[in-house]
């Protein structure tokens, strides 16, 4: 098939304009978009013409920060209550035992989930490789699945012994971690527009890691042309930990390894200070922010208003499925917007009894909109991990996009098509295609069997968890 045509159907573009088109379609041709526009303007045939009357389509959801393995330890009794550094300790012996089997499946969960909420590219943070298990593992699990792939080689160097967090069981050498991660990206990176896998740098954290091997990192990926990625002001304990290990603040520490730029992205920055975001915003670092994962582990509010009015690059991330316990990706964007109102709220939010004509009282904060916490799944996303091909529905564009059926009982008696799917519960996507190929096509996944997958997959958290 090289041409498919979308009709009748409610398009958000996200382009510059930020067109709305009620009663338009998409002309694909060979994984591109070609034509977006009302139908009057299209072509009135295709290789294939799905009539999609009733729904709404937006480009692919961006997910731009995620932990897929964390798929095989969710809900685990003793990580429910604890904050970050405990959930992590609780954690660090069970991850110890993984295989390649285990990276393997929890990939395809993951990245099958996030294909049913809207997600067509997903960048994933895999820092630990017990048992033999490989970066290759994911990546080979990911082709079959059908999504873009931003794999982060991750890794820790800095074990408890080292004055780190991680056990020593889970650590690596320096030597090891820069090998393979040239190897990586020598093997597997595509820097071609429309390209399906692309390589990142991502040592874990400033608590496992040590500052040679970030700067290190740093050389390395500039030498070749990847992104860099961390873990970044996610709690207090790492704000203490920082000023204690290098005698700087977390963002302080990454000017001193060489990790500001417009090639480097952070996950989380929660607790940062005005000043901090000028350096963010003068450097152009973008921010992976995680809202649910923020709550569950009650890290933290990040300040993505002042960040977007710095003139930043802020994407959403799921963060580890053991931190949320889901990957649910328009579930981050409605959670975006309503943490943002809420953080609006604590900061001095106030209703006038005289409103503006605009409904708005009178020196009342503007609150986050259901269209901006879509910007940030999608433009704000692709603009975070340097990609330019995806993000927006346009000519010379990937066809990547998602369409929900808006004849649902929980859409009853919305009035705005676009802030439904927002304002609404979140609701598992109708169809998801990238490049021109279905992924999730009536609601079900067509590149996996979900059922085998779900039976393996349970298999191996039963025997993970048991030791």
């Amino acid at each position: 098939m090289s041409t498919l045509l979308i009709k009748n159907v409610h398009i958000v573009t996200m382009d510059d304009h930020q067109r709305e088109i009620p009663e338009g379609g998409l002309f694909i041709r060979r994984g591109l978009v070609e034509e977006v526009a009302p139908m009057s303007e299209l072509p009135a045939t295709a290789d294939e013409v799905l009539d999609l009357k009733g729904h709404i389509v937006l480009p692919g959801l961006v997910n731009t920060h995620h932990h897929f393995y964390q798929t095989l330890t969710r809900a685990v009794p003793a990580a429910q209550d604890a904050n970050l550094f405990n959930w992590l300790k609780t954690l660090y012996p069970i991850w110890a035992r993984l295989t390649p089997d285990d990276i393997f499946i929890s990939t395809q969960t993951a990245l099958a989930e996030l294909a049913l909420s809207g997600c067509t590219t997903a960048a994933d943070h895999l820092y630990l490789f017990p048992n033999g298990s490989k970066l290759d593992d994911e990546i080979a699990a990911a082709s079959e699945i059908g999504l873009r792939l931003q794999a982060s080689r991750g890794s820790m160097s800095l074990g408890e012994s080292k004055g780190g967090l991680p056990p020593d069981s889970v650590v690596d050498t320096e030597e090891n971690i820069l090998k393979d991660s040239q190897r990586l990206i020598e093997k597997y990176h595509d820097a071609k527009p429309g390209a399906m896998t692309q390589i990142v740098l991502a040592p874990c954290s400033p608590f496992s890691v040590t500052s040679d091997l970030m700067k290190q990192s740093a050389k390395l990926a500039r030498e070749y042309g990847v992104h860099l990625h961390t873990h970044l002001a996610e709690t207090e304990d790492e704000e203490k930990f920082c000023m204690q290990m290098f005698g700087h603040r977390p963002v302080g520490y990454m000017q001193e390894v060489n990790w500001v730029g417009d090639d480097v992205w952070f996950a989380h920055a929660v607790w940062v200070n005005d000043e901090e975001i000028k350096v963010f915003a003068k450097h152009n670092c973008g921010v992976a922010h995680c809202p649910t994962s923020n709550m569950r582990l009650a890290s933290g509010i990040a300040p993505i208003k002042e960040y977007r009015a710095a003139g930043m690059n802020v994407g959403l991330g799921v963060d580890g499925s053991a931190s949320n316990d889901g990957s649910h990706l328009l579930a981050e964007v409605r959670n975006a917007m309503l943490l943002s109102r809420l953080k609006e709220g604590i900061t001095g939010f106030s209703l006038t009894s005289n409103p503006s004509p605009s409904g708005r009282g009178e020196g009342v904060r503007e609150l986050m909109t259901a269209r901006e916490a879509l910007y940030l799944g999608t433009r704000g996303g692709a603009a975070v991990l340097g990609r330019r091909d995806i993000g927006s529905l346009e000519s010379g564009k990937c066809a990547d996009f998602f369409a929900v059926n808006l004849n649902k009982l929980g859409y009853a008696g919305m009035h705005d098509p676009v802030s439904a799917i927002v304002f609404g519960q979140p609701v598992n996507v109708d169809y998801t295609v990238v490049g021109g190929k279905f992924v999730v096509n009536e609601g079900q996944l067509v590149t996996v069997d979900q059922g085998k997958l779900i039976e393996k997959h349970n298999k191996a958290a039963k025997r993970l968890l048991a030791g």
